[in-house]
């Protein structure tokens, strides 16, 4: 992937990034604004149904010309499986808490992106020796318990309901990004990231007809305001912030992109605050803040540790994406000879 350097400020990638970070920054909104007239099984059936049915012409004509990854949807698989826990545990908390208390909370994907990239990958294990990582780890942690302990609100309930699944969707995503890492080598980034968002539409739109109220049926029935909730959640949150996240990363490079992204919890509990009438406390804002400074101390970390060339094939900064929803942990390695980025990017 090659990264584009130079003393002018790139205005295509910047124009990139802030897309991305508006759109990740909206879809808890978005969410929030659907909780009381559809239920989470639904709006995770229909975001990522919407979602696959505009990569599935991408999927056909790759298929008919044969150019389709080999073993791409065998590969698919695990990824899948760490995705739609996610994507359900976070689905599920916004019915709970807030966006801007869930929004932080989906930072522990820092944490559990760490812990498996350490077990699976050796060239990982150089992070151990740098100051930076563990000062950045010891930051995520306790700005993580510090964003929950710090409320005025007891930790009771469905409050201890929605922090649980708010962190368990951090951790799901974290290990979501780590598995791509490891199950989609040799995949280009669009070819991963459409097959695993086919594989999870399926597991969704089944929870959906299963577990959901009349199968779902109750968002054929959305205002129109509701049903651009909806859609504007699919595209903005799951498609195309992944897609400009990509461009950015290739024309900005991972630390950048992945540092400028990291603010998306703050603009998201500053909307919800203004929209939702959320109130965090002063406490819980200084811990988010300690979270932002953790992810920067990790991203610098892991350039030290490029740079001095303690990586057996190209950078794996552990980057938090508000993913399409909210927050997949990324892996974006670095390799001047492809032509877009692979598919640890996704």
């Amino acid at each position: 992937m090659k990264v584009r350097h130079s003393d002018r400020i790139d205005l295509p990638g910047l124009i990139y990034i802030l897309i991305t970070l508006l759109g990740w920054s909206s879809v808890l909104l978005f969410l929030r604004g659907l909780h009381e007239h559809i239920d989470a099984w639904a709006a995770n059936g229909w975001r990522y149904g919407l979602c696959a049915a505009g990569f599935l012409p991408f999927q056909l004509l790759l298929t008919i010309r044969g150019k389709a990854a080999p073993g791409l949807w065998r590969k698919a698989i695990v990824p899948t499986v760490f995705n739609s826990l996610g994507q359900i545990c976070f689905g599920f908390s916004i019915y709970y808490i807030q966006p801007g208390l869930a929004g932080f909370l989906l930072r522990v994907s820092l944490i559990s992106s760490t812990a498996g990239a350490f077990v699976l990958f050796a060239d990982e294990r150089a992070l151990a020796r740098s100051r930076h990582f563990w000062i950045g780890i010891g930051f995520v942690i306790l700005g993580s318990i510090g964003t929950v302990m710090l409320s005025n609100t007891p930790i009771t309930g469905g409050m201890a309901t929605g922090v649980l699944l708010g962190a368990g969707a951090g951790a799901f995503f974290g290990l979501y990004g780590v598995s791509v890492r490891a199950c989609m080598q040799g995949v280009s980034s669009i070819q991963s990231f459409s097959a695993i968002c086919t594989l999870t539409a399926l597991v969704m739109i089944g929870c959906m007809v299963i577990f959901g109220d009349k199968a779902g049926a109750p968002a054929l029935y959305l205002s129109p305001i509701h049903l651009f909730y909806l859609v504007a959640s699919a595209i903005v949150g799951i498609a195309l912030g992944h897609l400009f996240y990509y461009a950015s990363i290739r024309r900005l490079g991972v630390a950048i992109s992945g540092a400028v992204v990291q603010i998306a919890p703050f603009i998201t509990a500053a909307l919800s605050t203004v929209i939702f009438a959320e109130r965090l406390t002063l406490w819980q804002w200084a811990s988010g803040g300690v979270m932002l400074a953790g992810g920067y101390l990790l991203l610098r970390a892991e350039q030290a540790r490029t740079r001095n060339g303690r990586t057996t094939g190209g950078a794996f900064p552990t980057i938090v994406e508000d993913a399409g929803d909210p927050v997949v942990t990324a892996a974006c390695a670095s390799n001047d000879s492809s032509p877009e980025p692979p598919s640890d990017c996704r």
